[in-house]
């Protein structure tokens, strides 16, 4: 069987968001820097409370998909829908705006560490328009598989025959986070097809012989097997895959559409408080 190979790099940029929250940006650094179906990955990492304390009050979104990750921390969610869930580390939360949602991200530790990821996933045109939804996934309801001394936790897609937290849905997405040895090697089948990338946020991953470092998302090619190996020390990382979309995207801040007229729409709809229905 194949593997796959490193096609790209993208090394992550320190940027801000929410009210000041700091955090590092791969994909979505700029409007170009995607992997259909993904639009957008942020690290967020820090002991200081500066860095995150301001969290992310009220602000809305349309089009597209948010997966909030906590590693660390204490974070709340709160929506226009009344939906309100407690982010605790090892947890997540799966939302996908649809029509339109109203949401705040905020932090409930006022020292200590936060540290997690979000990720953006497009919709396809016939979904951008669908009713807003909500998960509220905790850590025991992330399933694991044993790697060695290491381990997967599904949060969406399936391994070794294990189904994730989340499957199915129009992109099929597969979102695991691996624990690796030293020195070991992990491999994974996916659907030629699929777009894939990896982000290792500790250690380091050797794809094909070629180096992934810490805080970059590595682009795969489409046909093929996953396979990396860890570095001399423990390697950490995301696997990101799934089946392209392939339409038009236009973007203005947390509103993701197909046209700029549906971008003026979405912008008309929030100023006249109907964004949301």
């Amino acid at each position: 069987m194949s593997t796959r190979t490193l096609q790209a790099v993208i090394p992550s940029i320190a940027a801000s968001d929410g009210a000041g929250v700091k955090l590092r940006r791969s994909l979505g650094q700029a409007q170009h820097v995607r992997v259909d179906p993904f639009l957008m990955l942020d690290e967020f990492y820090s002991d200081d409370p500066d860095d995150y304390l301001a969290g992310f009050p009220d602000h809305p979104h349309r089009g597209f998909e948010t997966v909030t990750y906590i590693l660390d921390g204490h974070m709340l969610h709160q929506d226009h829908l009344g939906n309100r869930g407690d982010l605790k580390s090892g947890g997540v939360q799966w939302m996908t705006a649809g029509r339109g949602i109203i949401h705040s991200e905020m932090p409930q530790q006022s020292e200590g560490r936060m540290r997690g990821f979000q990720l953006w996933i497009n919709l396809p045109a016939k979904e951008k328009m669908k009713a807003a939804g909500y998960r509220d996934l905790q850590a025991s309801d992330i399933p694991e598989v044993a790697l060695g001394q290491g381990k997967v936790r599904l949060i969406a897609g399936t391994y070794e025959g294990k189904k994730g937290a989340i499957t199915g849905g129009s992109t099929d997405a597969t979102y695991l986070d691996v624990h690796l040895p030293a020195g070991a090697t992990f491999r994974h089948a996916l659907p030629d097809g699929h777009n894939v990338f990896l982000y290792p946020y500790e250690g380091e991953l050797g794809v094909g012989g070629k180096p992934l470092r810490r805080q970059a998302a590595g682009v795969l090619s489409t046909k093929g097997d996953v396979e990396v190996t860890a570095g001399k020390d423990e390697a950490r990382f995301l696997l990101l895959a799934g089946k392209p979309i392939g339409e038009p995207i236009v973007q203005y801040g947390p509103f993701v559409m197909n046209s700029v007229q549906e971008i003026e729409q979405a912008i008309r709809d929030y100023q006249n408080g109907v964004l949301v229905g």
